[in-house]
């Protein structure tokens, strides 16, 4: 299939802007990105009538799927509050792919989302990207990316309430040094006995699914909203050598040349809420502006459902108004957002050999009166 006679905004590393160009792909996947009108233009052929395409949008931190509206406890499953410690989790057998926040997602252009476990845990397990198109999640899944992390005011208070450990920011930070301490170990035990011949370390869980932290092949996502917090991330990210990756960062316009040093990555949001809570007492929708100012990597989230998804071209534009450029603020939604989520390789960029994932704008994507035409998701096309 084609899109042609549209203006694309490639997120290519160039950047490169087609006035009037076209997009070919087959089987979910771009085969073809170009300019002018293509040759052998077929009926089933789409003609975006001069309107603009972009990449579709990726929100790069949600608990989509984790909770369904109107059924209370029932259709919660994001936190799992039983142990403070739990990265054996697999955030796949908590997602229901027929909640109703799919379509919405789709239609407001969003094709690819992080779904995450919530904060309640120190430790509380896997972070996958998915498309947003589907019925069944092993089929929707782009990767495996991360593992959760919590610092602050919710594991903090979870556990006090309930006379557990931990209870101090400190306890928060020893226990995730005590999990992958131990992880650490566990592989070295686990090397040196497949090298010896010798028997294999008793099986344990935890530790196992630490163990492609501590390789790189999956990023440490921190729940951090304090400046204090925001340290103790990337503290604990040079001690283990991990990929860290900080979510809210709430308090980094306070801090944005440390981050900045540091080569932090960002993902602000949701953008808007309130102060409803001690540690957002320093909330600003400038936040994103701020900290992309200073040079660091900055992804806009809605952290559904704390905001709608459907709400994420929406929180773009609040933060372009209050100073992030257009140019930064496409990024934070494409490609910026792939590369800190670590799926670069496969979407946030119309190019060819990517996932086939589009969103066709009329008016300007991320004012509250634009909606898309239409938003094609791993080359399945949806029209609105």
């Amino acid at each position: 299939m084609t899109i042609y006679n549209a203006k694309i905004y490639t997120q290519s590393p160039s950047r490169e802007i087609i006035e009037r160009g076209f997009v070919r792909f087959e089987e979910g996947v771009i085969t073809e990105v170009g300019s002018g009108t293509p040759e052998g233009i077929a009926d089933t052929d789409i003609d975006a009538g001069g309107r603009t395409l972009y990449p579709g949008f990726i929100d790069i931190h949600t608990h989509l799927g984790l909770t369904t509206g109107g059924t209370g406890v029932e259709g919660e499953d994001f936190n799992e509050e039983s142990e403070p410690v739990s990265p054996q989790l697999h955030i796949l057998d908590g997602i229901n792919p027929l909640d109703e926040s799919f379509g919405k997602a789709i239609a407001a252009g969003v094709t690819t989302v992080l779904i995450s476990p919530g904060s309640m845990n120190p430790v509380a397990g896997d972070i996958c990207a998915l498309s947003t198109d589907g019925r069944r999640v092993d089929k929707m899944l782009i990767d495996k990316v991360g593992m959760k992390f919590a610092l602050g005011e919710n594991p903090k208070m979870t556990y006090m309430n309930r006379d557990e450990t931990p209870c101090t920011r400190m306890a928060i930070a020893a226990m995730i040094r005590e999990a992958l301490a131990k992880a650490k170990r566990y592989a070295d035990d686990k090397r040196e006995a497949e090298e010896s011949g010798e028997d294999m370390p008793e099986l344990d869980l935890k530790s196992e699914a630490l163990i492609p932290l501590l390789e790189g092949k999956l990023k440490a996502h921190f729940h951090c909203h304090r400046a204090d917090d925001i340290f103790t991330a990337l503290r604990i990210s040079k001690e283990f050598g991990l990929d860290s990756v900080l979510i809210h960062c709430t308090d980094g316009h306070l801090i944005a040349p440390e981050l900045a040093e540091e080569n932090a990555k960002a993902v602000v949001g949701p953008i808007m809420c309130d102060a409803c809570k001690p540690e957002l007492a320093n909330i600003t929708p400038a936040n994103a502006a701020r900290l992309s100012q200073a040079g660091v990597s900055v992804a806009v989230c809605t952290d559904h459902s704390e905001i709608p998804i459907e709400y994420l071209p929406i929180s773009v534009g609040v933060c372009m108004k209050h100073g992030l450029p257009f140019d930064k603020a496409l990024d934070a939604v494409t490609i910026t957002a792939a590369e800190i989520a670590g799926i670069a390789d496969r979407t946030g960029s119309i190019e060819t050999g990517k996932s086939a994932d589009f969103v066709l704008f009329e008016g300007f994507p991320f004012e509250v009166l634009s909606s898309p035409v239409l938003t094609v998701c791993r080359g399945e096309v949806h029209r609105f």
